[in-house]
């Protein structure tokens, strides 16, 4: 039976690509936000969904970190994706023909270096993949876009420059959120990502922490934010190499619960090769 993989954008999004490597063949579903993203899972329009968390150029994608503890989903995945960032012309265009060029401006800002060595103006957009479609769709030989090219093949545009972007280590890292929890043995390379608030008592944060040191648990994300708006109420988002199961992971997260009066795990899943 297949599956519905609802992800944030517009088809040949970035997130529609990571999205299509973790399920290839499955329906996708295209959300204007992440909050319909998520949305689409808790009601059932959607079996799973894809949503990025990180970038390697731009840290961590704040939204997702807000919704999804609230959000009741699991991640069950992760997966990293290249950004890859790509000129797109109509059919028989040349670089020569292009005058401006259109995208997100984060895309845009990625590509400074080869959109001045060519002297193109530029046309900021709400995202890559809509660019992609609103070039297809005015056939105009001037103007190109950048995007995927999954994006380029979806909507028959032609590569005219590839990887065009400035830094070659851009990626994202996506997850892979279920509204149910993965039953996943206890076994090397799995993480797990949980969420927990300090007590508010002198030093708690050290001493939550300590048990991961003493008990030789590798914690590889520590990310903190605000919630409610509170200046002295921070919420923090950890991933750690280890099963809840395993005998130093416990240790560990009983440490932590001393120290916390919010604790909660959002995932147990594989480690991604591509990490």
């Amino acid at each position: 039976m297949t599956k519905k993989i609802a992800f944030q954008g517009e088809p040949g999004a970035f997130s529609h690509a990571a999205a299509a490597n973790v399920f290839p063949g499955e329906e996708f579903l295209g959300c204007v936000t992440f909050e319909e993203t998520l949305s689409a899972v808790q009601s059932g329009k959607a079996d799973f969904a894809v949503v990025p968390v990180e970038n390697s150029l731009y840290g961590r994608i704040t939204d997702i970190h807000h919704l999804l503890p609230e959000s009741g989903l699991f991640i069950i995945a992760e997966t990293f994706l290249r950004v890859e960032m790509n000129l797109l012309g109509v059919p028989g265009a040349t670089l020569d023909d292009i005058k401006a060029v259109q995208s997100l401006s984060v895309a845009l800002g990625q590509c400074r270096k080869f959109i001045s060595e060519h002297g193109l103006r530029t046309i900021n957009a709400v995202d890559t993949a809509g660019s992609a479609r609103e070039v297809a769709q005015k056939g105009d030989k001037s103007v190109a876009a950048i995007a995927s090219r999954f994006a380029g093949e979806i909507y028959g545009l032609d590569v005219l420059a590839g990887n065009i972007e400035d830094a070659d280590h851009n990626t994202t890292r996506f997850l892979v959120l279920s509204p149910t929890e993965q039953n996943v043995s206890q076994q090397s390379g799995v993480k797990t990502t949980f969420i927990f608030r300090v007590r508010n008592v002198p030093a708690a944060l050290y001493k939550a922490m300590g048990g991961f040191a003493t008990n030789g648990v590798n914690m590889t994300k520590l990310e903190s934010y605000m919630v409610g708006g509170n200046f002295t109420a921070t919420q923090f988002y950890a991933d750690i190499e280890g099963h809840p199961d395993d005998i130093s992971v416990r240790h560990a997260f009983d440490e932590l619960r001393f120290f916390t009066d919010q604790f909660r795990i959002l995932g147990v899943y594989p480690a991604s090769p591509q990490a």
